[in-house]
């Protein structure tokens, strides 16, 4: 019997975690989101459903179907177990303070969130663990950017002031660094860009990420900043970094303080009709997120490279490594030999 390419997991205790399957290429995904109302892991979600598509026929050889695993870290404290060996990890955005500890109200005006910080330990302790692995992978977005930060001690969350002009809500641009503009992976990027340099992104930032010290320790490598004019030097808030590289010049570990996953305005405009229609949303937030619908649709000349530098950011690292993990997933079940699977 065809198996379909692709299925979707949510565990709501570590008793239903499913255990790793020789039928199954796993992406886990990191979901920051604290049950708030959020496009983001969807969109995720959605994009590596795509990729599974796109991936039909070498999963039907094997039969093989990819499977996300998506854990609930801040609210049910559930991770993935640690890896061993090729695995990928996909980290999404939340709301609040990136200090659980400075996390004690529900106020939604405020972008606060009432929460233990009893799931930090535990999260800096995998991302240990992810690091020690030389084969695992591990992207993030937004509130995983902050995160990553502060486990590695490279940057501190400071809220954006209102001589800042407040949240940085929107599409505006990023600058890459001069290590970006000569790395493996990010100068393919910069050829694409008109100057270079300088790429649009989504954004929904309340805290700025500003670097602890006058350089980054050696393997980790700042790849763009937040840009207050074209015409000023970059700012001092770090937007991506990459913390890890695999050896043939692809990131490892790596995050962005904006949304790449963000899809283009078709998707994104079905995927917000059907979680308001299935009343996952309200009314207010659905119209909020509507309105970055139409700015992505009347700014058209823009989009191409929003999407491009999107891709280089996340979705083309996505590619790369749920690949990698089919191939390794592949050899894994040659190696084993026929197996009769019965969960998902």
């Amino acid at each position: 019997m065809k198996r379909e390419p692709f299925a979707f997991v949510r565990p709501s205790t570590a008793a239903e975690i499913p255990q790793p399957d020789d039928a199954f290429a796993d992406v886990h995904v990191l979901d920051m989101n604290h049950a708030w109302h959020n496009a983001g892991h969807d969109s995720i979600v959605g994009l590596v459903r795509r990729l599974a598509a796109d991936a039909e026929a070498d999963l039907a050889e094997t039969g093989l179907t990819v499977r996300v695993i998506s854990y609930d870290v801040r609210r049910r404290f559930l991770l993935p177990p640690p890896p061993d060996g090729l695995a990928m990890y996909v980290g999404t955005g939340g709301p609040g303070h990136l200090d659980p500890r400075m996390n004690h109200r529900d106020d939604v005006d405020a972008g606060e969130i009432a929460e233990s910080p009893d799931w930090e330990a535990p999260l800096f302790e995998f991302y240990d663990a992810v690091e020690r692995d030389d084969r695992a992978m591990l992207y993030g977005v937004c509130h995983t950017f902050g995160l990553l930060c502060r486990w590695s001690g490279i940057a501190e969350p400071a809220l954006r002031s209102a001589e800042k002009g407040g949240p940085s809500i929107g599409i505006v641009e990023n600058v890459l660094s001069p290590q970006a503009q000569t790395h493996p992976w990010f100068s393919q990027l910069a050829a694409n860009l008109p100057d270079g340099r300088h790429l649009p992104i989504v954004d929904s930032r309340h805290y700025d990420l500003i670097p602890q010290g006058p350089s980054f320790p050696d393997g980790i490598t700042p790849i763009a900043y937040e840009s207050p004019s074209r015409d000023e030097p970059a700012g001092p808030a770090l937007t991506m970094c990459e913390f890890a590289r695999k050896p043939n010049g692809v990131p490892r570990i790596f995050a962005s303080n904006h949304h790449p996953e963000i899809p283009d305005a078709a998707e994104l405009a079905t995927l917000l009709e059907r979680k308001l229609a299935a009343a996952e949303v309200t009314r207010d937030w659905y119209e909020s997120r509507a309105s970055l619908v139409e700015r992505l649709r009347l700014q058209n000349h823009i989009e191409a490279g929003r999407l491009l530098a999107a891709g280089y950011s996340f979705g083309f690292l996505l590619r790369e490594g749920l690949r990698d993990v089919i191939d390794a997933a592949r050899t894994e079940k040659a190696r084993r030999g026929p197996t009769i699977s019965t969960t998902l």
